[in-house]
C-alpha cells in the first residue's frame, strides 16, 4: 500500500544515492565536484536513506561532521513525517 510520499522518498532516495556515486567518481579523477549543499538539500527533500546508503557503500563523506550529523537527522525526520502522515491524514 504505497502513498505518494513513499514514491517521492524512493526516487529521491535513488537520485541521492547516484549522485553520491557521481561525486565519488569525481573525486576519484579530480574532476569538478558536486556542491556539498546540493547532497544536503537532496537528503534533505526525502533522499535521506540514498545518502546513507550512498555513504556507505561509497565510502563518500563519511569523515564530514556535518554528513554525519545531518543524513541520519533528516532520516529520522522523514520516517516521522511518514509515520504522522499514516497515523493522523491518510
Amino acid at each position: 500500500m504505497f502513498t505518494i510520499d513513499l514514491y517521492i522518498y524512493y526516487f529521491a532516495s535513488m537520485m541521492t544515492f547516484a549522485l553520491y556515486g557521481w561525486d565519488k567518481h569525481l573525486a576519484v579523477v579530480q574532476s569538478s565536484r558536486v556542491p556539498e549543499l546540493l547532497l544536503h538539500v537532496m537528503g534533505f527533500l526525502g533522499g535521506a536513506f540514498g545518502a546513507l546508503c550512498g555513504m556507505i557503500f561509497f565510502n563518500h563523506k563519511t569523515n564530514h561532521t556535518s554528513f554525519l550529523c545531518l543524513v541520519p537527522l533528516f532520516l529520522i525526520l522523514q520516517l516521522t513525517v511518514s509515520i504522522i502522515l499514516r497515523c493522523f491524514v491518510l
